[in-house]
Formats: structure tokens, sequence, C-alpha cells
């Protein structure tokens, strides 16, 4: 069996719902081990959410939580607080995804376990991060990509903001910089030693999503005009850029950013004239995206992606629903992945993350505290000890 690239790396996982989850669904599936501590009352508020099964089991925590063991502790308790000290020993990463000072109040912030086990990596996720005068707001995805001014960069000039529709700041701004963190912090440890404090801000994160757009204004001052809703290059404001919609209601992507492209798109539409105006601002562009919406208006979708097939001229259908599950370049891809769930008795999909550097496993989820007493026995802890926290034996699993 070929190793993966991560096996042997342990992970301590405290975080929930999605941003801490994602990230170490990542880690999991490139072969760390990965605990997650959950508190005994109900575990992961994403446990409960909805959909659910006939079981009652979430298939959002079921997609997120493969290849992970649960351990329920009462941190709030001494004696969870204890077991929780002597079990950090053992693991080279903490990810926790509590508001700012919560994990300090349980005396188990940074300061305390870097004392204890100078090689952590402790990684923390939260909307605003661990500074500033709002780390303590609460928020949402929505609020981050919001405060971030991603959201007001999309959609029509003289119409609302575009709705994102995915979870950019949780998973873009939180659980993609975070993987970036820890592995940076792994790579350093290697030659100091030391653990590291990672401190991650979902807003931060979907900031850095407005990298490109930001860096003439920033560059030039006052010199460049400010970011617009729906008007600059890769907003919707150019019309070689943008979507469109199709007789039958669906949307064509178009992004023949580069003159080459935009050219073969003219071409193909049977107007190469359009090409002269296409890139210019003002009354003349807006002709040209005002004649494109017109000719893509006539026809439905399909018949032009018939229309574009085997031309290089960046065109694709705008995707809806199930569509994805059958597109022949992602499956092509391996990213859908079936598996035999034997507890449950039912055979599963997956969709895996998109680093594979080997057989990906497919485990299902835990159970609430599943593997706990197994997870506190690795740490040391007699089964006196267990059974004093509260922790009974699950049935079928020892």
């Amino acid at each position: 069996m070929n190793t993966l690239p991560l096996s042997g790396l342990k992970v301590l996982d405290l975080s929930r719902l999605l941003p801490g989850p994602y990230a170490t669904l990542v880690l999991a599936d490139l072969g760390a081990t990965v605990d997650r501590v959950e508190d005994p009352a109900g575990g992961d508020p994403l446990r409960q959410m909805p959909p659910l099964s006939d079981s009652g089991e979430s298939a959002l925590f079921y997609g997120l939580n493969r290849n992970k063991r649960s351990l329920t502790l009462d941190l709030k308790s001494p004696a969870g607080r204890d077991a929780f000290l002597r079990l950090v020993r053992g693991y080279d990463v903490l990810v926790e995804s509590f508001r700012p000072g919560v994990m300090e109040r349980l005396g188990l912030g940074w300061d305390a376990l870097h004392a204890l086990h100078p090689r952590l990596i402790y990684c923390a996720i939260s909307g605003y991060g661990q500074t500033g005068p709002d780390r303590l707001q609460a928020g949402h995805d929505l609020n981050y990509v919001a405060r971030a001014g991603v959201l007001g960069y999309g959609g029509q000039p003289d119409g609302a903001p575009a709705f994102p529709g995915v979870q950019v700041g949780d998973i873009g701004g939180g659980s993609l910089f975070a993987l970036v963190g820890v592995l940076a912090a792994l790579h350093e440890r290697e030659r100091t030693g030391q653990g590291r404090f990672v401190d991650v801000s979902m807003t931060d994160g979907a900031l850095a999503f407005l990298h490109m757009h930001l860096a003439a204004r920033l560059f030039l001052g006052d010199e460049a005009p400010p970011l617009r809703r729906g008007m600059d290059v890769l907003n919707g404001g150019f019309a070689g850029y943008g979507l469109y919609r199709t007789a039958d209601g669906r949307y064509l992507s178009v992004g023949a950013l580069e003159p080459k492209f935009f050219a073969g798109v003219c071409e193909v539409l049977g107007r190469p004239e359009l090409l002269a105006d296409g890139y210019s601002p003002g009354e003349a562009g807006a002709r040209v995206k005002a004649e494109l919406t017109r000719l893509f208006s006539e026809h439905p979708l399909a018949y032009w992606m018939e229309r574009f097939s085997g031309h290089d001229v960046c065109v694709e259908p705008v995707l809806e629903g199930d569509e994805v599950l059958a597109d022949a370049q992602l499956c092509a891809r391996g990213l859908f992945a079936r598996s035999v769930d034997t507890p449950r008795g039912r055979t599963v999909t997956h969709l895996l993350t998109p680093l594979r550097l080997g057989d990906t496993p497919l485990r299902p989820p835990p159970s609430l505290g599943q593997h706990s007493r197994e997870i506190l026995q690795e740490a040391g802890l007699s089964l006196e000890e267990i059974e004093k926290l509260g922790i009974q034996a699950m049935p079928g699993i020892e």
C-alpha cells in the first residue's frame, strides 16, 4: 500500500461547522490522523444540520468528516481539561475555531499549550482574527465577504451585489489559508524544532480574492479608478468577459479576456467587426456587449455549445444542479468516488478534495465519541481514569 504524504502526522481538531473541518478533511485525505474533540452534549452542531438521512444523519457532517475519529471531552470540567492536557502532548497540530479568548479562558490557549508542548502547531480560525477592534464580533461567511469588499464587487452596476452562493470566506478565506499556514509551520518546525501560532482570519482571507483588483488602486493611489461593481474588466464590464443568457433561460460564460480569444468568439458568431470595440470603455464597448446579449439570446445553450465546440475561445456553459455530477471532465478527474459504508449498509459517493497525492482513504465519519476510549488509551490514560470522565465503551467498537 502506498504511503500518503501526511502519514504519521497527528491532528487534534476542536473546530466546528465548515472552515476547520474542511481544512482537517484535506489533511485526513492526505494521510494525517485527525481526531476530533467534541462536546459530549451534541458534538459539532453540523451533526444536526439538514438535510438528514432516514437514520437522522447529517449529509453535511458526513461530507466533511470522513477519515476522522471522534472523542468527547467536557473541556469546562477540571477532569476534561486535565485529560486534554495529557492528550495534546501526542499531537503535531491543533485546529480550533472558537472566538478569540475562549481557549485562554479554559486554560488551553497558545501560551499554556506552547509551554507544555513547544513543538505544537496551533491554528486558530476566526471570523476577524485574533487582533483588532472587531475580533469578538459574531459573523458568518456572508458577513466576511461583505466586510472584505468581495461581495460589493460582483453584480450589476445599478443593482444589488451578487449573492456568492458558496462559502468563499469559510473555505477560500479560512480552510485554505489554514492549510497553508499549518504546512508552512510544519516545514519551519523541521528547522527550528519549535511550533508556531497560526492566526487565520476568514475576512483577511476573503480580502485576498481582491488582490488583483486592488493592485492598481494601491500602486497608483488616486490616479487609478476605484473598484466599480459590474464595470471593470474582470467583473462583467467588458463584452469579452461576462455571462450571457441564452434563449432557454440558461447562461453561457465567455472568458475571452485576451484579444485572440475574443476574436475567435466574434468569428464563430459571424461578426468579426465586433472585435474592434470589444475592449473599448464607455458607449462603444457597451454597444458590443449589447449586441452579444442579443445574439446569445436567440438560441438555446445546447446550440451555442455545439457552435463553439472545437474552437479555442474560452466559452463554457454555466452548469446547474446535478449537471456537475455528470460533467465528463470532472468525472475523468476522479472527483466523485464511491465506497461501501459498511456500518451503515449503503453505498456512498464522496466529493474528494482537489489535492490528491495517492489513493484517498474513504472511511466513514465517526459517530459522536466513537473513538473516545481508544484515543485516551493511546494518550496513556487508564481505563479507570477514562471511566471517571463518564466515557463508556461504544457498541461494536471495542
